[in-house]
């Protein structure tokens, strides 16, 4: 199916007007990101790598005019709707991408699946959209929403953890991550907590986790959120006799020069990390590094994969990129190397990758970082567990 679109400029960034070069019918994206407020720190490290793997491909996706567009969706489902509605109408986008909450995600893809939008997911995507609300139109080359804490299940059973305690925020990936975790974690539940998104006071969360005694406490918080819980654990004394363990985004480039000492040590899951020693990694993590004077994050590294993924699918289209079979097929299909070494879409086009388990260190600098703690991954060849769930699985 071709789709003619009509184009009013928003807010687009033409990436490239090189002449001859397919200048009348660029490739449009659009990038939907919580990209103000408390929580802001997350699209900004998604857009940042995914304009970082733009401008190294010369502002041109698979050698094709790219044009972007860009809107806040303040973490608000409606403010999502909205820019999403605008894109779609004025900015006749062919893909959209950047959206950091899940409940942005469910509230804007039921409208663009409709529209028949491809949806290309930079951040980690909610079990409907993996299992029985899978679409032809939706593609997740990051993580499903659980993926990480299932591999810290895995590793708090392998290092012999009796009983842990379990906080997550009440919202469905909070939810989502502390099932992920349960399910593949051995022992014993030594106590849950439901935390408010957004809450910094852990006080009383801290106090049911004294009185409980666990070996160890897996948290799935992110953002100011994990700053402040990580630092309160600390200041009551529980770190010297109680182990941290949680997602990698907690413990990542955006929050561990908040942190500071008090991440040393915390265990962490991830799909990604700084030191893996592939060389496109390494190009990612030094270029990103130069071109914003900060360290590149998972969420970075995320935006980054983004870009090559379209590059590559763009490319294979052989400037049918507006044909949506032609695309969708380009994409399934896509070959390109990965900062993350290993990874191959599913047949319910989520990610199957390796998950690695991570450690806070100091680097030789004093540098707060990551190091993997093992080349073997703690999760191998992981795929999410509602593939059966997706009719496109069944074709």
């Amino acid at each position: 199916m071709l789709r003619a679109k009509r184009w009013i400029a928003f807010t687009a960034i033409a990436l490239s007007c090189t002449p001859g070069a397919q200048a009348a019918d660029p490739i449009r994206i659009g990038f939907i990101g919580s990209l103000t407020g408390p929580l802001s720190a997350l699209s900004t490290d998604m857009k940042d790598g995914f304009n970082l793997a733009l401008k190294q491909k010369g502002g041109k996706l698979g050698g094709v005019d790219t044009v972007v567009a860009y809107g806040d969706d303040q973490a608000n489902p409606d403010a999502g709707k909205q820019v999403y509605e605008r894109m779609a109408k004025s900015e006749n986008v062919d893909i959209i991408t950047g959206m950091a909450f899940t409940n942005v995600m469910l509230a804007v893809a039921p409208t663009a699946f409709k529209d028949k939008i491809f949806f290309v997911n930079s951040n980690a995507g909610p079990k409907e959209l993996a299992g029985a609300s899978c679409n032809y139109y939706y593609f997740n080359p990051t993580w499903h929403t659980s993926a990480l804490s299932e591999a810290a299940g895995r590793f708090a059973t392998q290092k012999g953890y009796k009983r842990i305690f379990v906080i997550a925020p009440n919202y469905q990936a909070g939810r989502e991550h502390a099932e992920g975790f349960e399910k593949e974690y051995k022992g014993e539940i030594a106590g849950r907590a439901r935390n408010k998104v957004g809450q910094l006071d852990f006080s009383v969360e801290i106090g049911q986790i004294r009185a409980a005694q666990p070996d160890a406490v897996f948290f799935a918080l992110w953002g100011p959120m994990a700053i402040n819980f990580v630092k309160q654990f600390n200041q009551a004394g529980l770190s010297k006799k109680i182990d941290l363990v949680t997602p990698g985004f907690a413990v990542d480039a955006d929050t561990l020069p908040a942190l500071g000492d008090a991440a040393v040590g915390i265990y962490n899951t991830s799909q990604w990390s700084p030191d893996l020693p592939n060389t496109v990694n390494k190009r990612f993590v030094e270029d990103f590094e130069k071109e914003f004077k900060r360290p590149a994050s998972s969420y970075a590294s995320q935006g980054y994969e983004v870009g090559l993924l379209l590059d590559a699918a763009i490319r294979e289209s052989k400037g049918k990129y507006k044909d949506d079979k032609v695309l969708h097929d380009a994409i399934m299909s896509a070959k390109y190397e990965s900062v993350r070494g290993y990874f191959k879409f599913s047949s319910n086009q989520n990610a199957t990758q390796h998950i690695y388990l991570r450690q806070v260190v100091k680097n030789e600098k004093g540098n707060l970082t990551n190091k993997t703690v093992s080349s073997t991954p703690v999760y191998a060849d992981q795929s999410d567990p509602y593939v059966g769930e997706c009719k496109l699985a069944a074709k």
